[in-house]
């Protein structure tokens, strides 16, 4: 359960992974002209603009990623009481990952049950 994260956090982890592969991709076509000399120049050009469509990917992933958080809905976690965005019905914590929703019918105890464990606590 640890691998999973939140709506939010896994949009920018996609944004980051598109990051990465296009720096890559920009950097190894670059060395083909290390490599290949003159020869090289068709690989460089083919890995830029591969790199420079991942690139742009990416900030589009994150751009996006950014609006959604504007709009999400900021909940605090029951478990480490710590404020986490939520994204539609169901989402997880940022922090803790714990399975976090809003709809009533899905919930395994409800807001009233909560609120009595902790005056008790």
């Amino acid at each position: 359960m640890k691998f999973k994260s939140a709506k939010i956090n896994a949009f920018r982890t996609w944004g980051l992974l598109l990051t990465m592969l296009g720096m890559g991709l920009m950097i190894m076509g670059t060395a083909g002209i290390v490599f290949w000399g003159s020869a090289g120049k068709v690989v460089a050009a083919i890995g830029l603009v591969i790199g420079l469509v991942s690139m742009m990917a990416s900030l589009a992933i994150y751009f996006w990623a950014g609006m959604l958080s504007t709009s999400a809905v900021q909940v605090e976690c029951p478990e480490c009481h710590k404020l986490t965005k939520m994204l539609g019905k169901t989402d997880r914590c940022m922090f803790c990952h714990t399975i976090l929703t809003m709809d009533p019918a899905q919930a395994t105890i409800t807001a009233e049950e909560l609120e009595n464990q902790q005056v008790k606590q």
